[in-house]
């Protein structure tokens, strides 16, 4: 592969007329065969052909793809349902670049069911597919009171596993007596048991509540008639919760008896905020949000590709008999066709333009309209404050990406460092970094920050000194090829003076003084330093939206390193007892923590138990029990 297909005309051609005029999938290919693009269509040339015509118009994110195409591949299916039901699989299998459309939006939380585990978890997360591969999500739910309010609710309604790690190793816990666990720890409760158990939990999110209160209600009468009326009052609460769980809901449709979804956007030039509404039995059981570029396709295409990432998530009886969208889909037929196989029956996709269901359709699109509102303000708000900084530091271009370090410690013990990053003014926390304090003079009575400062700033741009720095390429491009993505616009220190000049000198060490725009925030009045000024920088307004950006990311860099400040301190506190038993190392002590979970949990095994350990044997054990039952300790 030499160059890309859109440089060389007559491969291009010659491609093209290999490609069928049938219903299939296909594949775009960069230099390095790689997988970038995967897509359907019920006639492949025609769509494959309508990317490379010069009057096409393309969003500039396909237009960017489009120039890296060195390889175009295909497969033929026997129909666009099917075409349709092979992308998704191919899409979850290659994680193509240019397939990414609905962000992951962290401010939404999801509901987890760890399936992958023999005694399922539930839980609320705002990280997806984070788990394991059979791990079902449910979400993002845009009320997080509610949501919160309803999980509780489950969980007082059904026994179900409360903690991730027991707190006793031979006896449940409270939770046990109490009826709200089934002594999950002790297994006291077989997995198939608690599968049953979880799986009628699973039927609340999945918006079928009316028909596990049907089946409770079956089972409470004829328990009723079994003369087991503990039974039947347990199964009468149950119905009760659930039927409460609905109580509040403000919305409702007359025909309660057809399940339906309705979708709605509203789109500026940089954001599309969706919001899809589930209706079941006549009431708002879920409303769902998504995130996607605008610049990625039509609002239309948006849409449907919103709905079949959605479904393809979903569980077949988890899809609705009715979709009402407010944009006609451009593929709707396909779409029909593939969630009608999933589900075992028809499935209709309608855009009303009368009566309720318009007025549902109208709701949802007004939502979506209150949801990019407050993106818009946000943005706007993060554009002001780059503006701003920029201004005040006299810089060229916005700051796209801002770094802020911060030091903790209690004296100098577990002294650690963290690293923040902002990116075009937004935290981007899968970029935060943080460091252990490596210099032997910083211990326990002696603290220095000037000195932990300065080794965190040599370690972080140590590979970026002046002699590398020209190798480099800061430009950016869509693949991440020839660039470095991660060198930062500005790098704000936390502290005064001091803190700044002893960066500056490891700085000047490296040669990256002219590279590299670097401040410091002191915490008093906000006053922002330069490096070799001795006062502060004019202008520095507490109130000013750039220095008030730098505050939130000093504020985030604090917040991190006490995290794991604490973190350590805690677990140096769990070792500072395995510490002191002669013949017990580093090694050990860790086994013996990762089967104990703590200190006390050891203290209070026998010596059976603690023998019981990888590389513990049954002399080293007595030794550790005697340590923890002596006299004098």
């Amino acid at each position: 592969m030499t160059e890309p297909l859109l440089q060389n005309s007559e491969k291009l051609q010659a491609r093209l007329k290999e490609i069928p005029l049938e219903a299939g999938v296909y594949f775009m290919r960069d230099r390095h065969d790689g997988v970038i693009y995967i897509g359907k269509s019920k006639a492949l040339r025609n769509r494959v052909r309508s990317y490379f015509r010069s009057s096409q118009e393309l969003s500039p994110r396909i237009a960017m793809m489009v120039q890296l195409v060195y390889e175009i591949e295909f497969i033929v299916t026997d129909s666009e349902a099917e075409a349709l039901a092979l992308e998704a699989n191919l899409i979850k299998q290659y994680q193509p670049y240019y397939n990414v459309l609905l962000k992951d939006d962290k401010k939404y939380p999801y509901v987890c069911i760890t399936w992958s585990e023999d005694y399922p978890r539930i839980f609320i997360t705002r990280k997806r597919r984070m788990g394991g591969t059979k791990d079902k999500y449910y979400g993002p739910y845009v009320d997080v009171f509610n949501l919160k309010r309803t999980l509780g609710i489950i969980k007082r309604a059904f026994p179900l596993r409360q903690r991730p790690i027991p707190i006793f190793k031979d006896r449940p816990c409270l939770n046990y007596d109490m009826g709200l666990c089934p002594g999950v720890c002790q297994e006291k409760i077989s997995p198939e048991e608690y599968r049953k158990t979880m799986l009628k939990v699973a039927m609340i999110f999945q918006g079928r509540s009316s028909e596990l209160v049907e089946t409770f209600t079956e089972k409470m009468e004829a328990a009723a008639e079994n003369l087991d009326f503990e039974k039947a009052a347990d199964l009468r609460d149950r119905i009760q919760v659930l039927q409460n769980l609905g109580a509040n809901q403000k919305v409702s449709l007359p025909d309660d008896t057809v399940s339906r979804d309705a979708i709605a956007l509203a789109y500026d030039e940089q954001h599309t905020c969706i919001q899809l509404f589930q209706i079941r039995a006549g009431r708002l059981v879920g409303r769902l949000a998504f995130v996607a570029d605008s610049q990625s396709n039509t609002p239309e295409t948006i849409l449907q590709s919103t709905l079949e990432a959605h479904y393809q998530n979903c569980d077949p009886v988890e899809i609705p008999n009715e979709v009402h969208t407010q944009l006609e889909l451009p593929e709707v037929e396909i779409l029909q066709a593939w969630l009608s196989d999933r589900k075992g029956r028809k499935v209709a996709i309608a855009t009303p333009q009368r009566q309720l269901k318009a007025e549902l359709i109208e709701m949802v699109e007004r939502n979506a309209q209150y949801e990019l509102a407050r993106i818009q303000k946000q943005s706007d708000r993060n554009l002001q404050g780059l503006e701003d900084l920029a201004e005040i530091l006299n810089l060229d271009s916005l700051p796209h990406r801002i770094e802020g370090y911060d030091i903790s410690h209690i004296q100098g013990s577990d002294a650690v460092a963290s690293q923040v990053v902002f990116i075009d003014g937004i935290p981007a926390k899968q970029h935060y970094r943080h460091y252990k304090i490596r210099n032997p003079d910083i211990q326990t009575g002696h603290s220095d920050d000037f000195a932990s400062l300065a080794e965190v700033i040599a370690r972080r741009f140590r590979k970026y000194s002046a002699f590398e720095m020209d190798a480099l390429t800061l430009s950016s491009s869509p693949m991440g090829e020839g660039k470095s993505e991660d060198f930062p616009d500005v790098v704000m220190i936390d502290g005064g003076k001091g803190q700044l000049s002893s960066v500056m000198k490891i700085i000047d060490k490296l040669g990256l003084r002219d590279r590299l725009t670097v401040i410091s925030l002191a915490k008093k009045r906000e006053e922002i330093f330069l490096p070799e000024q001795s006062e502060p920088l004019v202008g520095g307004d507490p109130e000013r939206a750039g220095v008030q950006l730098l505050r939130r990311l000093r504020d985030e860099a604090h917040r991190f390193a006490i995290t794991f400040h604490r973190q350590k301190r805690s677990q140096r506190m769990q070792r500072s007892h395995l510490d002191q038993i002669t013949g017990l190392g580093h090694h050990r002590q860790k086994v013996l923590l990762e089967k104990f979970h703590s200190v006390e949990y050891i203290r209070q095994a026998t010596v059976e138990q603690i023998a019981e350990t990888d590389g513990i044997g049954r002399k080293l054990a007595q030794h550790i029990y005697n340590h923890f039952h002596s006299t004098a300790n």
